[in-house]
């Protein structure tokens, strides 16, 4: 059993940045990789990004790629997602994953839990 809380969400002008923790507790050893998916109001979940526990391997979709960063900490189990230059479009629920074996990161059916998320919402 593994339990996810994300925090760091909330209101941001374009163009500013925002840090999205997510602390897991449990059977955290147990994790292969952690993602952070969004979902905007009358849209699909989708994918955002990705990382390994072992090795930090990291993936992110197109939208955020050179704008978003995912990193973790070991010591805290904790992962992070830094977003930086932020659009109108990023407004969504974050939703923070964790997959406990390898393969279809960008898929919802990849991951095993989930949090509750946390709202970001970007205002022109």
């Amino acid at each position: 059993q593994v339990q996810l809380v994300e925090s760091g969400g909330g209101l941001v002008q374009a163009g500013g940045s925002l840090r999205l923790s997510c602390a897991a507790s449990g059977r955290t050893f147990s994790n292969y990789a952690m993602g952070w998916f969004r979902q905007a109001p009358g849209k699909e979940r989708e994918f955002v990004a990705r990382i390994t526990w072992s090795g930090a391997r990291t993936y992110y979709a197109d939208s955020v790629k050179g704008r978003f960063t995912i990193s973790r900490d070991s010591a805290k189990n904790t992962v992070y997602l830094r977003m930086n230059s932020l659009k109108s479009e990023d407004t969504a629920v974050y939703y923070c994953a964790a997959a406990l074996r390898a393969g279809g990161w960008t898929s919802e059916s990849a991951y095993d839990y989930w949090g509750q998320g946390t709202q970001v919402t970007v205002s022109s």
